[in-house]
């Protein structure tokens, strides 16, 4: 991993939100899963059932936060799309999909191990995989929508504002990872376990890059598989 420059550590440990912010934003994560707002909770909204009720509250929760995390954003006169990695380039497009890929890859290995390891029976997450074309089609836009959501929030936000509060990149990518984990905690308490440590990695790469593209691909990428090999098991 690169070794920061007097000019990135300065830049890297400056706030980019009041702190009253950010912990409004925490603690409306932790609010939001333990009222239960993520899917699968809802079951009917007028003319869906299903799962879908549930992912189009999921996308709304989303998207709303991250709302509230531009203004905060804001009121530092700090830019979304500085915060994304600047503007994006087709080469550079192109390079960040090749690195999201690998380290889908390599993740994919870690996880497995860990999973292997502590034998996880998941109910929690056989609760919020579709199941049939409809839902499918509903998760992608929801994984698109937490591939980027997600990654502004957590590897972008929140582990920007934690680095520059503990003084230190790792300590700040620890932080939001165990932040993202236990919002997921609707999935079963082993399974977030293996989320917290998908987080910090996801922390690791937006650190290395310096970007979150990458990890936003791979994240986008890694739910849209999962939501389509779930849906040719479970139709």
């Amino acid at each position: 991993m690169d070794v920061d420059s007097p000019a990135q550590g300065q830049v890297l440990y400056q706030p980019i939100a009041p702190r009253w912010h950010t912990l409004v934003v925490v603690l409306a994560m932790l609010t939001l899963c333990l009222l239960g707002t993520r899917p699968p909770r809802y079951t009917h909204i007028g003319p869906f059932r299903g799962h879908i009720p549930g992912y189009l509250v999921g996308m709304l929760v989303e998207w709303f936060l991250l709302a509230f995390v531009w203004y905060g954003l804001r009121l530092r006169g700090v830019k979304l799309r500085d915060l994304v990695g600047g503007k994006a380039t087709f080469r550079g497009t192109l390079n960040d999909f090749g690195i999201a890929v690998v380290f889908l890859i390599g993740a994919g290995i870690v996880l497995r191990s860990l999973f292997s390891m502590i034998a996880i029976p998941n109910p929690g997450l056989r609760l919020i995989l579709p199941r049939g074309r409809t839902e499918i089609l509903v998760f992608l836009v929801l994984a698109l929508t937490a591939g980027i959501c997600e990654e502004i929030i957590c590897r972008g936000y929140l582990q920007r504002q934690f680095t520059a509060l503990t003084k230190n990149a790792l300590g700040g990518a620890l932080i939001q990872a165990v932040i993202f984990g236990v919002a997921h905690s609707y999935q079963g308490t082993k399974a977030m376990l293996a989320i917290t440590v998908y987080g910090y990695l996801l922390g690791l790469l937006a650190h290395w890059r310096r970007s979150l593209r990458p990890g936003m691909m791979a994240h986008t990428l890694q739910d849209s598989l999962v939501g389509l090999l779930a849906g040719y098991v479970l139709k």
